[in-house]
């Protein structure tokens, strides 16, 4: 079957290797991007951006200093947003991503968070009237904001955050304040330089009582000078690992004064009076984390996917080594080893790529219930979001290395693209959450349902349903060249019941044995994060994996079986 990448002139080792695919190469792509349309709309928008000469970059970032990068940035995101009109931007997260992908690289930038945070928090948190004022300024970029959440002291442990928002009733004015060093803001991109808003989480304060963290809308500097506004300090916090042309920052206030209606009271509000009106589900206030945690894992998952495709290319054209004195040097993808070090990564690939279209689906469906009161699905979302972000991050980390690694000293190298691709991906192991904490979230849910399932008062949510099944399960895994799919996702349920069911007794075990309930969690917080990344995420991933790839092609179902092998001794991990 002709591979539509072929072009003349390319190495006839790559033209060989892509004359011998099996599959078209064009559904497979328009499958993975929704279809036909959205596929054609991205090489549109790929054509478009590259016949833009102001997108280009006067020579390789990588040869820039860091304030070179930063203020290229900032003169390519001007040259960006003049030219918005071309793409859908009502689907910001989707062929607005893509745009912006394709013009900045890999690099975080000043509306990086404008459009993946700022604006969705804005939608999400905001009344009508709110949303009809804010919502167009944010659109048309008339201001440009950041999420600014984590700070110095406090990043994942959210309910500990210590900027204070005081409603004063005399004035009605909430007063924003940093009451120490830990308190400050910090890590939050595009506040070191270019934003003049933020959205701001800070403890509500009324009447010396504190209602719990809330979302503020705060303006940063002024419109005309882009200088702070009194009561304000704010800058950049110097060079990363990576990311060196986003601006991240840190943020003091110094009783500074907010009008009432800056507080985002969709679901909760305060009146002038003082007045708190509590929302229905505290859960609701963090629906952007929510939200970027949703977009977040297949985002990751393209980032292996780019690195698992330059380890192989690359491993398709170099040769190194004789079989057969005289014959020409063996191409390294033929060596078995080479195989196993980076194949396993282009089913990984597949199968976050697969899980993380099921979680923004999920996203979707929860946030139309949501806008009819109802919080049903919510806690299903905030665990799968909350372990595949953690799972999926850590596992695309160590796939990029590998690959890395599989390319030799030239996998070093910048110009492989490989360092900026790691440097780029592992950071996500850190933001929108502490993996390690992540887990700890997700076996906490674990645990209360063994609880209620043991009590017969089990309400399951459906990604933990498998746990009432299979008390007598018979694997029927025998020969692993003919298993069925259904098969492989039996036995893996059981793998992960097992698991959690054992974690459950070590802990229940460990408090008859005169541990508190916080003692007993940290001994067996190891065996905890096990139980989490095999039960719920690495589960839902097989299944979301399995059920899809049935509806592409055969060769994937391959991919299947090879990465529930890769998995090493699941029940030992």
């Amino acid at each position: 079957m002709r591979h539509n990448l072929i072009e003349p002139g390319d190495n006839e080792d790559i033209t060989r290797e892509r004359l011998g695919s099996s599959f078209s190469v064009g559904k497979l792509a328009a499958f993975i991007h929704g279809g036909e349309e959205k596929l054609r709309r991205r090489h549109e928008i790929l054509k478009f951006v590259e016949s833009q000469k102001d997108f280009q970059d006067p020579i390789p970032p990588e040869f820039m200093s860091r304030k070179e990068r930063v203020e290229n940035n900032a003169r390519k995101i001007v040259a960006m947003t003049d030219k918005m009109a071309f793409i859908d931007q009502s689907d910001m997260s989707g062929e607005g991503l893509f745009f912006q992908s394709l013009v900045m690289g890999r690099d975080f930038h000043a509306m990086s968070l404008h459009y993946a945070m700022f604006i969705p928090t804005i939608q999400g948190q905001a009344d009508d009237d709110q949303l009809d004022y804010w919502l167009p300024l944010a659109v048309s970029r008339g201001i440009i904001g950041t999420y600014a959440q984590t700070e110095l002291g406090h990043g994942t442990n959210i309910s500990n955050l210590e900027t204070t928002a005081t409603y004063d009733e005399k004035t009605e004015e909430f007063v924003l304040h940093t009451p120490s060093v830990s308190a400050t803001k910090w890590w939050s991109g595009g506040l070191g330089k270019s934003s003049n808003y933020a959205i701001i989480p800070a403890q509500l304060i009324i009447n010396g009582s504190n209602k719990g963290l809330h979302m503020f809308i705060v303006q940063l500097r002024d419109l005309d000078t882009h200088m702070p506004l009194s009561g304000i300090t704010v800058g950049d916090i110097g060079p990363k690992m990576g990311i060196p042309g986003s601006d991240n920052g840190f943020l003091i206030f110094n009783n500074y004064r907010i009008p009432r209606k800056n507080m985002f009271m969709r679901y909760s509000q305060v009146l002038s009076n003082g007045e708190y009106i509590a929302p229905k589900n505290s859960k609701l206030r963090y629906g952007t984390m929510v939200f970027v945690r949703s977009i977040m894992v297949r985002h990751q998952a393209m980032q292996l996917a780019a690195a698992v495709t330059i380890a192989i290319r690359y491993s398709a054209v170099r040769r190194q080594g004789e079989w057969k004195p005289g014959l020409k040097e063996v191409q390294i993808l033929d060596y078995r080893t080479q195989q196993y070090r980076i194949l396993p990564y282009l089913a990984q690939s597949f199968v976050f790529l697969f899980a993380a279209t099921e979680v923004k689906d999920l996203y979707m469906k929860v946030s139309e219930q949501l806008s009819h009161g109802n919080t049903e699905l919510l806690q299903e979302l905030h665990i799968l979001s909350s372990g595949l972000k953690a799972v999926v991050t850590w596992e695309i980390a160590k796939g990029i290395e590998q690959c890395r690694l599989a390319c030799g000293g030239h996998g070093y190298s910048h110009a492989s693209g490989l360092p900026e691709i790691y440097s780029f991906a592992v950071a996500g192991c850190t933001y929108e959450g502490e993996n390690i904490v992540m887990l700890l979230q997700v076996a906490r849910f674990l645990m209360k349902t063994i609880k209620e399932i043991r009590s017969d008062s089990a309400h399951l949510a459906a990604v933990a349903s498998y746990l009432l099944d299979g008390r007598r399960y018979k694997s029927s895994f025998r020969i692993w060249r003919t298993v069925k799919y259904e098969d492989l996702i039996g036995d893996f349920e059981q793998v992960a019941r097992n698991q959690i069911y054992w974690t459950f007794d070590y802990l229940q075990q460990l408090q008859k044995d005169n541990r508190s309930p916080d003692d007993a969690w940290n001994c067996a917080s190891v065996e905890l994060c096990q139980a989490s990344r095999v039960g719920i995420i690495k589960a839902f991933m097989l299944v979301s994996f399995c059920y899809t790839a049935t509806s592409i092609c055969h060769f994937i179902l391959l991919y299947c079986i090879f990465f529930v092998l890769w998995q090493k001794v699941i029940s030992q991990e």
